[in-house]
């Protein structure tokens, strides 16, 4: 792996890292990978089956092991939301990449989410959703390099806020 040419998106579900991984990738020329995406292929299961069937812990592990061997270079990382947890992955992302928090309002987050059940949301049980974001939120920050406030904005204005900050 190539010294930090990578770009790395954290932040929480329904942040939209994986659709603004995509359109920074491709106007970058950048290749894209989908960490939860490379999860769910190797385990042959979505996350929520995997979580249901192994567990929060053994969900928190496995992700922690293919994001801390990812060996990717020149691409553009979208991370499921609960990578911030394994401060391990953490560190070997930020050794290669640019690590960027994709910051979006809780009141924005649960109008976008509307699958909470299926989604495959790594949080403790009987957690709700205000606090899981403000338990991570902590986390985002403290990780990040560059933090973009997404607010309401469309995909195409945060991603050019986010290519004014890269």
């Amino acid at each position: 792996m190539s010294e930090r040419n990578n770009i790395t998106l954290i932040g929480m579900p329904g942040a939209g890292k994986s659709t603004l991984g995509v359109l920074l990738a491709k106007t970058l020329a950048k290749g894209f990978v989908d960490t939860d995406v490379l999860i769910q292929q190797r385990e042959n299961c979505t996350l929520q089956a995997y979580q249901e069937r192994h567990g929060l812990e053994r969900f928190q592990a496995l992700e922690a092991e293919v994001l801390s061997n990812l060996d990717v270079s020149n691409c553009v990382i979208a991370t499921g939301g609960s990578a911030v947890y394994s401060g391990q992955a953490m560190q070997a992302l930020a050794a290669h990449s640019q690590i960027v928090f994709i910051d979006v309002p809780l009141e924005v987050l649960n109008e976008r989410i509307n699958n909470m059940e299926s989604r495959g949301i790594v949080q403790k049980p009987g957690q709700d959703f205000a606090t899981l974001y403000r338990e991570r939120w902590a986390l985002y920050e403290q990780a990040a390099e560059i933090r973009i406030e997404a607010d309401h904005h469309a995909m195409e204005a945060v991603l050019a806020l986010m290519l004014d900050r890269l």
